[in-house]
């Protein structure tokens, strides 16, 4: 889940663009025949479907609650020295690069852990009044992007640092350096990072610019200067562009994303006096919605409207656009669905109720093969847990909808004691001096009560999950 926005706005920002991982294909006119997708299907290299969800099953059927982590020191130690800071807070960002979690509160204090020591190696804030906002990891350069607002600014303008991973390790936090300098970033500016491209969106409100940057060495490739546009949907080698609602209805440009070459510009058709509820762009696809009206999927190469009933479909508060499957998740009301672009609802989950009415994308990790989703969801309501307040972690198989694995108080396996043979004693066992060094105070229950963000490592197999309190958990086999 690669793109994200943050906006300048002071308050903390909730709306996220997200977008699974995808091989790049070329640009608008290099759209992939049916025959090739064809021919793909075939000699794909990807795993039988019921091998892949058979393997599934195995990677998480003995996961458990491994380690803890704290965001604060026992003695309450925040590096941040703002007034309203306060003590503890939730955790709401959870990023994992090599074998360091990276764990961000909402009072802005960011944290990163070493897998391999099971310790605190520093905080990120290299000012004492740095509210970080977002983190962002470029796997370009090896890199953590942290994006900022702070104090002495009354938090009116967003400041992007990049820190090397290796001076991360080295607990060497303020040997980075800033991006963007000369633009600014002030509400309602933004930048966004665009993983699936290899690029960065920015906006300078004052003068109404937006500028496109290389994610790899951060040079900037064009602007475009124009006070007509409303606002840029990013899909693999292209841009749209949605200008100002006419009474003929809406302008539309697409641009190439490598160089903002127009690829086509065209005006489609709106109901008058009704607000458009959103505009998506999925390669040829445009996916627009008006209050109180049918779906329309538009084909944009030659014009061809698909309408989807608006009791089949109603607007969801998020999207997930699934390149590789050419599919799409919807969120609402705490249910997940996924539809083809034909308008056709293909799966509806089984036990799969999340927890947060928000949809905070947070919570949700979609897998690089776009073949599993792994969420925080509403627990079985005979599911025993301390105060009837824990969830469960939920790992389902997107295209059939079939729940896989669940982490749950009755399911998660105890770590067990060192039994290598009668003469080990534990003294040389390394599994016996990892949990001895544990420092797990949380229960499973207490550890699956308001989980508010959640990351899947999918190199060590691992699940991270923060909550409310700003601890940090670690599940794994």
């Amino acid at each position: 889940m690669d793109g994200r926005r943050i906006t300048a706005n002071p308050r903390p920002c909730s709306g996220r663009r997200v977008v699974a991982k995808k091989r790049r294909r070329g640009g608008f006119d290099g759209f992939v025949n049916s025959v090739k997708k064809l021919q793909r299907r075939e000699i794909s290299s990807k795993r039988d479907r019921s091998f892949t969800m058979s393997d599934a099953q195995e990677r998480f059927r003995n996961i458990r609650l491994q380690e803890e982590y704290d965001t604060m020191d026992p003695k309450g130690y925040c590096p941040l020295t703002v007034p309203f800071t306060p003590t503890r807070s939730k955790i709401i960002e959870i990023v994992a690069a090599r074998d360091i979690v990276f764990a961000l509160a909402q009072s802005g204090v960011c944290a990163a852990f070493s897998r391999e020591t099971n310790q605190r190696i520093c905080f990120l804030n290299v000012c004492s009044d740095e509210v970080i906002r977002s983190l962002f990891y470029n796997k370009n350069n090896d890199s953590l992007i942290t994006v900022s607002v702070y104090y002495s600014d009354s938090y009116s303008s967003l400041k992007c640092r990049t820190t090397k991973i290796e001076y991360i390790r080295r607990c060497q936090p303020d040997a980075g350096f800033p991006l963007f300098e000369s633009e600014s970033l002030k509400w309602p500016g933004f930048v966004e990072f665009d993983d699936v491209n290899g690029k960065v969106l920015t906006y300078s409100a004052h003068d109404c610019i937006y500028k496109v940057f290389d994610l790899k060495n951060y040079t900037m490739l064009y602007s475009i200067s124009d006070k007509n546009v409303q606002e840029i949907k990013i899909s693999p080698g292209i841009m749209l562009l949605i200008y100002t609602k006419t009474q003929g209805g809406v302008p539309l440009k697409i641009l190439s994303i490598e160089d903002g070459t127009v690829l086509k510009a065209f005006n489609h058709l709106l109901h008058r006096n009704k607000k458009v509820d959103f505009i998506e762009q999925f390669n040829e696809k445009l996916l627009v919605k008006q209050e109180n009206e049918n779906l329309q999927i538009l084909d944009v190469r030659n014009a061809e409207i698909t309408e989807v009933s608006r009791t089949e479909f109603m607007t969801p508060s998020a999207f997930i656009f699934l390149y590789e499957n050419q599919l799409f998740l919807t969120f609402r009301n705490r249910t997940v669905a996924v539809w083809n672009f034909r308008g056709e609802l293909v799966t509806s989950f089984e036990d799969h109720l999340l927890w947060h009415p928000d949809c905070n994308t947070n919570n949700i990790y979609i897998t690089s093969d776009q073949d599993l989703i792994i969420s925080y969801c509403k627990a079985d309501s005979e599911e025993p847990s301390s105060d009837g307040n824990a969830g469960s972690i939920n790992i389902s198989n997107i295209l059939t909808g079939k729940c896989l694995a669940k982490i749950q108080a009755s399911n998660s396996l105890p770590i067990v004691e060192c039994n290598c043979n009668p003469n080990c004693g534990g003294k040389n066992c390394n599994l016996k001096k990892r949990i001895q060094a544990s420092r797990i105070e949380s229960t499973v229950a207490e550890a699956l009560e308001d989980i508010t963000a959640l990351f899947y490592d999918e190199d060590r197999n691992e699940i991270y999950t923060g909550n409310r309190l700003g601890l940090i958990h670690v599940w794994s086999s």
